[in-house]
């Protein structure tokens, strides 16, 4: 976990830029808001709106990403308007609350911006809890979303667009499907059901704070396709909120709410909830839960009976998000598992195509966008298997293989990488083996993707010419897969 932190890998200081303009989106929205003569209460809610603005939006363009914060408000706000009307009629605002966690799943289906504005939905709902928030305050809190969503697009669109520079984020299209063979539409019956169990046992545990424990639900689900992975952020997120509370004793409770170091603490725990989301749930987590216990010093609430109790009921969204995945419409691992790894290897196979049509002497062959796409792809493969290469996974042959399939996706993916810069270079000649290479590469592809149990042949040692020398390390690569993909079960890498 500390080398996955502070070794990772971060490609253009990408993290970095991302934390960093979080802290000033989110400094610019708190100071609007006191400018604007706004109570703390407001001020907080104006917070995490900026928070949300510059953390959930992740549409592939920059212009989508405009388009999407601005409509955060169109859903946020009558939200917050539900939350607050029904906070005097317990029965009404819990059944509110479930329709919004599973409207906030279902939305998912949508792509990218359904996912933003879902989780803006249940987090504008959550807050007007955490903030015990009341129709008369209502006013000021519209207010202080509008402005701080504006002040955080003022950044991330203005001052700091550092998006425009790049080029367009491949998104992968959303797993395909009908009523409940849809994936989303599972994960938005099970996230109900986890939440409806998370608030009815956190508010045996607690009538005050019963809403962490559909939060701990709520966010459990967030980013996880399949049983496995959701148990497996379960875990996690309790693991770094036992760590973030450990770290509230040390730090947040002798603060105490103090203006000036609780300002300065919360900059860096926003900083680390940005620069580490990328790279470990557990050490968000812990960042997430210090934020959590300074907004609380400084409403003047923290104490350490809160901070256990924010543990228990972290331990009830947990235990109603494992039961939810259990025993409703469970979404198997391997089933996921082996649907991104075929993406996958199909998009090594485009990629390829691509780049020998470009070596070819093609004007319009572009791969530049199927290596992007490779990238979120293996991404997505990575975190399907995470639960198979688990420390705690008790079977060791899968994990074995599950590690083996991840490292030689990695030389797919260098070798691709590898190929496609040798065809962006203008002096690169065209060389009549490549056709033979791409057919070989093709065919490779169909075998694993069709789970054939005869193994591909592995090709001889490659020449010098850089291009059929990437493409023969791409042919060994998928030669090498055919034996823990060649299983009788296909691609699977569990069990039925």
């Amino acid at each position: 976990m500390l080398k996955r932190m502070f070794v990772a890998p971060d490609p253009g200081r990408a993290r970095l830029r991302f934390a960093a303009r979080a802290v000033l989106g989110i400094g610019l929205a708190v100071v609007v808001c006191f400018v604007a003569g706004h109570s703390v209460v407001a001020a907080v809610t104006g917070g995490l709106a900026a928070l949300l603005a510059l953390f959930t939006v992740a549409d592939a363009t920059v212009r989508g990403q405009a388009v999407t914060t601005a409509l955060l408000p169109a859903v946020g706000v009558p939200v917050l308007a539900a939350a607050a009307e029904l906070h005097a009629v317990p029965v009404a605002r819990d059944l509110a609350f479930l329709a919004v966690v599973g409207a906030g799943v279902y939305a998912r289906r949508w792509g990218p911006r359904g996912h933003s504005l879902g989780v803006f939905a249940f987090m504008t709902f959550f807050v007007a809890q955490f903030l015990h928030a009341t129709p008369a305050q209502l006013p000021e809190l519209y207010a202080a979303v509008l402005l701080s969503v504006l002040s955080a697009a003022v950044v991330r669109f203005g001052a700091w667009c550092y998006e425009r520079r790049l080029p367009p984020a491949a998104v992968p299209a959303p797993s395909a499907g009908r009523g409940l063979a849809r994936v989303t539409t599972r994960q938005a019956v099970q996230a109900t059901a986890g939440a409806g169990f998370a608030l009815v046992l956190g508010q045996l545990v607690s009538g005050q704070r019963w809403y962490w424990a559909v939060g701990a639900t709520w966010w459990i689900f967030v980013n996880t396709a399949s049983r496995g992975e959701t148990l497996v952020r379960g875990f996690r997120r309790v693991l770094g909120t036992v760590i973030g509370i450990c770290l509230g004793f040390l730090v947040a409770v002798p603060v105490n709410g103090a203006p000036v170091p609780t300002a300065v603490l919360v900059a860096v725990a926003v900083f680390g909830i940005f620069y580490t989301a990328a790279v470990s749930y557990t050490w968000m987590m812990l960042w997430v839960t210090l934020l959590a216990e300074l907004l609380y010093g400084l409403l003047g609430v923290l104490s350490p009976g809160l901070l256990a109790l924010r543990l228990a009921e972290t331990g009830v969204g947990a235990l109603g998000a494992a039961l939810a995945v259990l025993f409703v419409l469970p979404v198997t691992t391997h089933a996921i598992t082996d649907a991104w790894i075929q993406r996958a290897l199909r998009c090594v196979h485009a990629c390829t195509a691509e780049a020998a049509a470009r070596l070819a002497g093609s004007a319009t062959a572009d791969p530049a966008p199927r290596v992007a796409e490779l990238e979120q792809l293996l991404g997505r493969v990575r975190l399907s298997v995470a639960p198979l290469v688990h420390p705690l996974n008790p079977m060791p042959a899968r994990k074995r293989r599950a590690r083996r399939v991840l490292a030689l996706l990695d030389d797919c993916a260098r070798e691709v990488r590898g190929l496609v810069a040798v065809a962006a270079d203008p002096e690169a000649s065209h060389d009549a083996r490549l056709a033979a290479a791409c057919w070989r590469v093709e065919s490779a592809v169909e075998a694993l993707t069709a789970g054939r149990l005869e193994p591909v042949s592995s090709p001889a040692e490659p020449p010098a010419e850089p291009a059929l020398a990437h493409l023969h390390g791409l042919e060994r690569a998928l030669a090498d897969l055919a034996e823990p993909l060649g299983a009788p079960s296909g691609s699977r890498l569990v069990g039925a």
